[in-house]
C-alpha cells in the first residue's frame, strides 16, 4: 500500500488518476510549442534576438523605398539619402505556470513523461496565446484588404461585415479564396508563403467541394499540429478552432485571416523554467516557468479578413 495522503492531495499512485511525475527542460518548451501554435506558421520571428524577460522591446529595421525617376541622355543625376525607420516590438505580455512535485511521487514513479507534460504545457499557452492574437488581426488589417468593397484598385470584392457576413458553401468556398488572393494581388504582396487561417467548418467545405483532394495541390505532408491542411490558390491553409467569432444575423461569424508573414511579427520566448528545491511547505520541489511575448502588425496591406457564416 502507498503513503497516505491529505485529503485532496492528488494520487500519483499506480491507483491514481494521475501516475506519473513529470519534468520540463525550457528547450523542449519552445520547440514544441512552436510546433503546435499557429501563430509560427502565418508570422515572422526574425526579430526575437535575445528576449531576458517581460517588457524587453525587439528592434525591427524597415527597408528604405527608392525612387525610380525618368532618365534623358545627359542629364545631371539626383541621389537621394535613404531614410530607413525602425519600429519597436514591445514584449509585454508574460503567462506562467507552476505546480508542485511531491518528493514521495517522485521518487516512486516509474514513467519520466517529460514529453507529455511539456506537450500539454505548450498547448495550453497555445490556447491562450493564439487566441489572444487572432482576436486582434482583424483591427489591424488594411481597410482594403476587409469589408464589403475591398480590393486597394478595384473595390469590388465583397468579404463581408458586421451585419452582412459572407454566407460560405461548399459551392462557394473556393471563389471566396481566390478573391482574397486577388486582394493581396492588387497589394502588390508576394505570391509566395500567403495563409488562411479557417475554422473546422470551412476546411470540410473545402474537402467536399468540387476539387476535393486536387486542391491541396504542391502539398505531400500529413497535417500537423499546427493545423495545415494543404494549398488552395497560394494559401497554405490552417485549420483552427481559436478564430474570434461573434453572434450576428443568428449565426455564429467568423474572422477568417488571410495574409503573408511579411505583416505580422511575432517573438516569444520561455524565459524562466526550473524547479525551487526543499520548500518550505513540503517535502518536494516545484515547478515552474515564465513564457514571454509580444506581436505586432508592421504592413497592414499583407493582412486581411473575411467575415463568414456558415451555409
Amino acid at each position: 500500500m502507498g503513503l497516505g495522503r491529505v485529503t485532496g492531495h492528488p494520487d500519483y499512485s499506480a491507483t491514481g488518476t494521475s501516475k506519473f511525475i513529470p519534468e520540463i527542460w525550457s528547450g523542449k518548451l519552445v520547440v514544441k510549442f512552436y510546433d503546435a501554435t499557429v501563430l509560427a506558421a502565418i508570422s515572422n520571428t526574425d526579430y526575437e534576438g535575445e528576449i531576458h524577460d517581460h517588457g524587453d522591446k525587439v528592434i525591427i529595421r524597415t527597408r528604405g523605398t527608392v525612387s525610380i525617376k525618368k532618365y534623358i541622355k545627359g542629364m545631371k543625376l539626383d541621389y537621394e539619402r535613404l531614410e530607413s525607420p525602425a519600429t519597436e516590438l514591445l514584449i509585454d505580455q508574460g503567462n506562467y505556470w507552476g505546480y508542485i512535485i511531491d518528493d514521495v511521487d517522485h521518487y516512486q514513479s516509474d514513467l519520466n513523461l517529460m514529453d507529455q507534460w511539456a506537450e500539454d504545457a505548450t498547448e495550453q499557452e497555445k490556447i491562450v496565446v493564439d487566441t489572444e492574437i487572432l482576436a486582434g488581426l482583424k483591427a489591424q488589417a488594411n481597410t482594403s484588404n476587409k469589408g464589403g468593397n475591398a480590393g486597394r484598385i478595384s473595390a469590388s470584392y465583397n468579404l463581408g461585415g458586421t451585419g452582412n457576413p459572407v454566407e460560405l458553401t461548399k459551392i462557394n468556398v473556393l471563389d471566396y479564396i481566390v478573391d482574397t488572393g486577388t486582394v493581396l494581388d492588387e497589394q502588390n504582396i508576394p505570391e509566395s508563403s500567403r495563409f488562411m487561417v479557417i475554422p473546422a467548418w470551412m476546411a470540410g467545405m473545402i474537402k467536399k467541394s468540387d476539387i476535393k483532394d486536387a486542391s491541396l495541390t504542391g502539398d505531400g505532408k500529413s497535417l500537423l499540429r499546427n493545423g495545415r491542411i494543404g494549398v488552395v490558390d497560394r494559401f497554405t491553409l490552417y485549420s483552427s478552432n481559436l478564430l474570434a467569432f461573434v453572434s450576428d444575423t443568428g449565426a455564429n461569424c467568423f474572422d477568417i485571416l488571410f495574409g503573408h508573414p511579411l505583416a505580422l511579427t511575432f517573438a516569444s520566448q520561455f524565459v524562466k523554467t526550473g524547479h525551487i528545491p526543499e520548500p518550505e511547505s513540503t517535502f518536494g520541489q516545484i515547478v515552474r516557468g515564465l513564457h514571454v511575448y509580444g506581436s505586432k502588425v508592421i504592413k497592414g496591406e499583407g493582412l486581411g479578413c473575411l467575415y463568414a457564416k456558415k451555409g
